[in-house]
């Protein structure tokens, strides 16, 4: 049996997505920038997707950048508003971010502090939430950009964005968010949200990798990182991937409510079932958290002893964020929310999606079961070892076992 819970790392295209494209391979293949028919067949066809693209967000068609996926989307609004700032001569530049953010963020906040900006990572509480006090607090004279990530890839957990993007329009800072893990799951009105800037990728939602957007609004101040042709506004320049563009835009469509409240209710029951197993833990926010994410801590075992057992029986699930599942440093976000070593390394993320059954769920909580009765007859960790309460470093109590 196959059952793929890894959807948080990418999803499989939607059928109906492919039959989308295909015509853009083979028949109206023309590049945008051309006068031909082609060319200007190929140009209707991306404005038309731009602008149902912005309708579905709430904005205008010229504020739609399309990327090749949601790290470059968050290069560009990070960056460029860092480049627009010293073209205006600012000699002191700060931006504030969290401690849990994609490595599109973080690291991209890590260069910059290398090149002289000055970053503030915000911290989390145990469910993996800001505290909007501390970001108000960290705000400085000179602070040009909040960068907080709509829904956590790894723990699901949502931020208060709509409160988030007050602070920042209260006191004239450009409030950048990462709705890759969220875009379609959660409504999205950028103006609602006050939203300036706003990164999607397309592979996270039924459709092709490769392709992603960014959402800049009118009068934004970012300068472009590339140069080439005058492409996307000036903002990203190169070929459109039009087939991309297409499929991108009929996943998003494809979208439907329905859909995530079964994801929820899948969810719940594979929580709910996966937390009888004795010393289980959910990690991340119990009820703001996305509607297709469940990331259950499992003491005495390694992850990666789960994950490949899983996989033998034809579960594909992930032990932290897939852009650094090959690492073996504990994830920054489980750290982050005050877990000790031990007990994220014992962490799985299991991420649904339309396509998963009731019956993927059931065969799913069978085998973690054994698999975890199985792995802990051979770990040095015992069961049955003294239930205690400790406080971690963040001060935050969490319930651990002790020998």
């Amino acid at each position: 049996m196959k059952v793929y819970l890894d959807n948080g790392a990418t999803t499989m295209v939607d059928k109906d997505v492919v039959k989308t494209m295909i015509p853009y391979f083979t028949q109206e293949y023309g590049n945008a920038s051309s006068l031909h028919y082609l060319g200007i067949s190929a140009q209707k066809v991306l404005t038309d997707a731009r602008k149902r693209f912005s309708e579905y967000i709430n904005a205008f068609p010229e504020e739609i950048i399309f990327t090749s996926g949601g790290t470059e989307s968050d290069n560009i609004a990070i960056l460029g508003v860092v480049k627009y700032f010293r073209l205006q001569g600012e000699s002191k530049i700060h931006i504030i971010t969290s401690n849990i953010e994609h490595p599109a963020v973080l690291n991209t906040c890590k260069a910059l502090e290398d090149e002289g900006v000055e970053v503030t990572y915000l911290g989390v509480d145990s469910d993996g939430m800001i505290s909007l006090k501390e970001l108000e607090a960290a705000i400085k004279p000179y602070t040009k950009l909040i960068t907080i990530m709509h829904a956590n890839n790894e723990i699901g957990t949502l931020q208060p964005i709509k409160e988030i993007g007050e602070i920042a329009k209260k006191n004239k800072i450009l409030f950048h968010t990462d709705a890759v893990q969220s875009f379609t799951k959660i409504k999205i009105d950028v103006k609602e949200l006050n939203i300036d800037l706003i990164s999607f990728s397309a592979h996270k939602i039924h459709g092709p990798k490769g392709v992603g957007a960014l959402f800049v609004r009118k009068g934004t101040s970012v300068k472009q990182l590339t140069y080439g042709g005058s492409h996307e506004y000036k903002k990203r320049p190169g070929t459109e991937n039009v087939s991309g563009i297409i499929g991108f835009v009929k996943a998003m469509e494809l979208s439907r409510q329905e859909d995530i409240d079964k994801m929820v209710m899948l969810r719940d029951r594979l929580i709910d079932g996966l937390l009888k197993i004795p010393h289980s833990n959910l990690n991340g926010h119990k009820t703001q958290r996305l509607c297709n994410n469940a990331n259950i801590g499992f003491a005495f075992v390694e992850g990666e002893g789960i994950l490949m057992h899983l996989s033998d029986r034809g579960i594909c699930v992930s032990t932290g964020s897939a852009c650094s599942s090959k690492s073996l440093e504990p994830s920054h976000v489980l750290k982050a929310i005050g877990l000790r070593h031990e007990v994220i390394h014992g962490a799985i993320r299991f991420t649904l999606s339309r396509y998963t059954t009731k019956k993927d769920i059931d065969y799913t909580i069978k085998h973690v079961s054994k698999i975890i009765k199985k792995l802990r007859k051979f770990s040095t960790l015992k069961e049955g070892v003294k239930y205690d309460t400790v406080e971690y470093e963040d001060h935050h109590e969490h319930e651990i076992y002790q020998e």
